[in-house]
């Protein structure tokens, strides 16, 4: 069982990574990553809405959503349940860490509608359980590890990508003028994702599970 939920952790982060392998989340990776200290700010609000969100959306689907067939709702919901956490990380970090909360700027409310976020909720819900062959889905404490796992990568992803674009920024003035700025940091980023293309075998061979 042990070994099943560190597959699921570290999948997240390495195989399934939501925003240099899925592709989600990209507007607070290309837009907070600039700086390490946002990157990390925002890595870390992320990954505490992820975990709370799930830790909240599994049980109302489950206990709620399921026993009274209103499963369809399932979206709804869980979108107005992220928009109450950020609500509730936005007035913490207002209050406690000011110059955090103005380095976000934007892109922390943007967290209620980051795909990302919502993903791991539906995926949850959807991915067949690896601990228990009789659940439909992820049970609990697989839940929380996916969602652990996920705003881990993210994280992983913002800091890695922060170092690269401060590379990039002593670059911008020995390439054309067409191609420095926002072509160059997509090159980069997709650079960075071809990376993590090489460790899905490593897991296999690791835990002996598909990824």
């Amino acid at each position: 069982m042990a070994l099943k939920l560190a597959f699921i952790f570290f999948s997240m982060i390495l195989v399934n990574n939501y925003v240099l392998v899925k592709f989600l989340g990209i507007c607070p990776f290309l837009g907070v990553s600039g700086k390490l200290n946002s990157a990390v700010g925002m890595s870390a609000a992320v990954i505490f809405v992820m975990v709370l969100a799930s830790a909240v959306t599994w049980p109302v689907y489950t206990y709620f959503l399921v026993p009274n067939g209103l499963e369809y709702l399932n979206n709804i919901g869980f979108i107005l349940i992220i928009a109450v956490l950020v609500q509730l990380v936005e007035i913490v970090l207002r209050k406690f860490i000011p110059p955090l909360y103005k380095s976000l700027g934007i892109y922390l409310p943007l967290i209620t509608t980051n795909c990302a976020v919502l993903a791991v909720t539906i995926l949850n819900i959807e991915t067949p359980s690896l601990v228990d062959p009789t659940a439909p889905y992820y049970t609990f404490p697989e839940a929380l590890l996916c969602a652990a796992g996920a705003g881990v990568g993210f994280g992983v992803a913002m800091v890695l990508f922060s170092g690269v674009r401060r590379t990039l920024d002593k670059a911008q003035s020995q390439v054309g003028k067409s191609f420095a700025g926002l072509p160059l940091t997509l090159v980069a980023a997709s650079i960075t994702s071809l990376s993590f293309m090489g460790f899905g075998g490593l897991l296999e061979n690791l835990f002996g599970i598909s990824a």
